[in-house]
């Protein structure tokens, strides 16, 4: 606790801010891109520490909130089949579907299991070599390698009774998503440390040269995101533009070698549609030839699902920055963590969630009277 506890120390984080104030000189927009550091930003206050005009625009890394509807549908799918054990992390349990959610198939009888590892889901399947064990495999290239590598131990093992429901998608094709909308209003990235710590940082630089963006690697600390914010606007103000790490305790250039060798060997790219986003090309990953034996969508044929998209919830919007959680009607009232409409209400890296738990009075009926003053602010970029 020690070591975190210097990277929350206050007086250098006021430090921090001084320089970032000294620096400033004109209005900026930058985004993190991993729903971790949202919450880090929301709880600690960090963006109302910023000189005016510096917007912290709340990205899509939040593997449960993009996970697409039509997954989630074909996940409740397999799950109300019999002799089917259908595995998954917590937080997906409450991702609502177009009717229901995982939680509803268990309530229904269906045998829907939380696990706190992909490997606790193939220990199941050696247990139980009557049933179809499914792990419900989502996330970034943070949560890939141990996927991988399980279903790469499923057939070491010749455990033929577990299947992978894959749903992984890949950051540097979402950032070339969001620079290419028409409503683009991002100038700088914090890019996220984990996924970097997995991947190296190789993928950034054609980046940031394309769009003439800086980006810089940010851990999740809370002087992590200043010194990120930092760096990131002397890029800004100096007019500069290149890839940065400032998250090096935990990043290598290289990545981690072993981890993408087990992710080439058991997935391959593929086009991937993101909730709330659409369709990214090459933005996601699907089981190789080899291993496709293992995917749970060839062994369980789920197809012609037919998905039905809350009318109310905007939390496509939020994902791809174009409004705050709170400026969605339906936040704190119709929407939340007991009734969300959607997953970026549900998930620990939501958003959504992130303001409800950290500034649940900001809804729209506390704000009203001061949102239409901050309306021509706000859409500063």
């Amino acid at each position: 606790m020690k070591y975190l506890a210097e990277f929350s120390d206050p007086e250098l984080a006021k430090r921090l801010v001084d320089q970032i104030h000294a620096t400033v000189t004109r209005p900026w927009a930058m985004m993190e891109v991993c729903g971790g550091q949202t919450h880090t930003i929301v709880r600690h206050g960090i963006d109302q520490l910023l000189p005016d005009g510096v917007e912290m625009i709340h990205g899509p890394g939040c593997p449960v909130c993009v996970t697409p509807l039509e997954i989630i549908d074909k996940a409740l799918e397999i799950a109300s089949q019999p002799g089917v054990i259908f595995c998954s992390f917590g937080d997906m349990l409450r991702v609502p579907g177009s009717g229901r959610d995982l939680f509803r198939i268990k309530s229904e009888g269906g045998d829907v299991r939380v696990v706190y590892s992909p490997l606790d889901a193939l220990n199941l399947a050696r247990e139980n070599p009557d049933k179809q064990v499914v792990f419900f495999g989502i996330g970034f290239e943070t949560t890939a390698p141990p996927n991988a590598m399980t279903v790469y131990q499923a057939k070491k093992l010749g455990i033929e009774n577990f299947s992978l429901l894959v749903s992984h998608v890949r950051v540097p094709p979402a950032i070339e998503a969001i620079m290419q909308s028409p409503n683009c209003r991002v100038q700088a990235f914090l890019a996220a440390g984990h996924v970097c710590s997995v991947m190296g940082v190789e993928e950034y630089p054609e980046l940031t040269e394309k769009y003439k963006v800086p980006i810089v690697v940010t851990g999740f600390e809370p002087l992590d995101i200043l010194a990120g914010i930092l760096r990131t606007v002397i890029q800004l103000e100096n007019g500069e533009h290149t890839l940065e790490n400032a998250y090096r305790r935990a990043v290598r250039d290289e990545g981690n070698p072993a981890a993408k060798a087990m992710l080439a060997d058991v997935f391959e790219s593929t086009d991937r549609a993101w909730r709330g986003i659409g369709m990214i090309p090459q933005s996601g990953w699907r089981l190789s030839e080899r291993y496709r034996e293992y995917d749970a969508e060839y062994r369980f044929q789920v197809r012609d699902i037919k998905t039905l998209e809350s009318t109310v919830c905007r939390s496509g919007e939020v994902l791809q920055g174009h409004i705050k959680p709170h400026e969605c009607e339906a936040f704190g009232t119709l929407c939340t963590p007991r009734n969300p409409l959607g997953a970026t209400m549900v998930s620990s890296e939501g958003a959504c969630a992130a303001y409800y738990l950290y500034r649940r009075l900001q809804t729209p009926a506390a704000s009203s009277a001061t949102s239409a003053e901050n309306k021509e602010v706000s859409s500063v970029g």
